[in-house]
């Protein structure tokens, strides 16, 4: 079921209306060799159906694409899409204009579902719901791969990195990097498998499964006796 959060989606509607003009150009062409990357990270075996969630101008999915794999791009941005759509070469690829909180997919449809830099630009409830929509929509024990912004463990780079990036990236980047986001995906249904920082630590690769059943779920999520469960602590000097 959809999130209604008005303010929300009329925000981010009109900030990628302005970025569809040249986001194909200033990220996904820069990044091309990056997404072949992450294409190989994600163990895609012959015959995969794939879900690239928030796919932008589809910079992921034509990766994936290029592959042979069967590819669906969906993203909220009509903008975006037509782009995604005017780019695409690809008869194994199709892009739909789609919300990541009510995806128009049945249960346990694709073999692996991804995301790529678009989870920072939500706030957390739609952050949540949409975590949980790629896990609905993924078999049982499929992937689930992430990429998105992190922060460096050293404090000068941290400071840098964040002040940056929040001055460049929607309103909803400062609580996303600061949120204990490895919890989420835990209690969303998604086991953490690898886990890369790359980027020099400004951005963070991840790939997990979802649980088998729902038993699995309620296990991983509670913690562990003695233990005060899962935290980032906030970045010192982040406001």
């Amino acid at each position: 079921m959809k999130i209604m959060d008005d303010e929300y989606y009329s925000y981010i509607k009109e900030w990628f209306r302005k970025e569809s003009r040249f986001y194909h150009f200033l990220v996904d062409i820069p990044s091309s060799r990056f997404r072949d990357k992450v294409v190989d990270f994600s163990d895609v075996r012959t015959g995969s159906r794939i879900l690239d969630v928030a796919t932008g101008t589809g910079g992921l999915a034509f990766a994936f694409a290029k592959k042979g794999y069967d590819v669906v791009g969906v993203d909220l941005s009509e903008d975006m899409i037509e782009v995604a759509k005017r780019l695409n070469e690809y008869k194994n690829l199709r892009f739909e204009v789609a919300d990541a909180t009510d995806l128009p997919f049945e249960d346990s449809y694709f073999d692996i579902s991804s995301i790529s830099l678009a989870l920072h630009d939500m706030p957390l409830t739609i952050r949540e719901k949409a975590v949980e929509e790629m896990v609905r929509v993924t078999k049982p024990e499929g992937n689930i791969v992430i990429v998105d912004y992190s922060l460096p463990k050293n404090k000068v780079g941290s400071f840098l990195v964040y002040h940056l990036m929040k001055a460049h990236e929607t309103k909803y980047f400062p609580e996303f990097v600061k949120s204990d986001f490895e919890a989420l995906l835990i209690k969303s249904g998604i086991e953490i498998k690898d886990e890369r920082h790359i980027l020099l630590g400004a951005g963070i690769l991840l790939k997990g499964k979802t649980y088998a059943s729902a038993e699995q779920i309620v296990e991983k999520a509670l913690p562990a006796p003695n233990s005060g469960g899962s935290r980032r602590d906030s970045p010192q000097g982040l406001s």
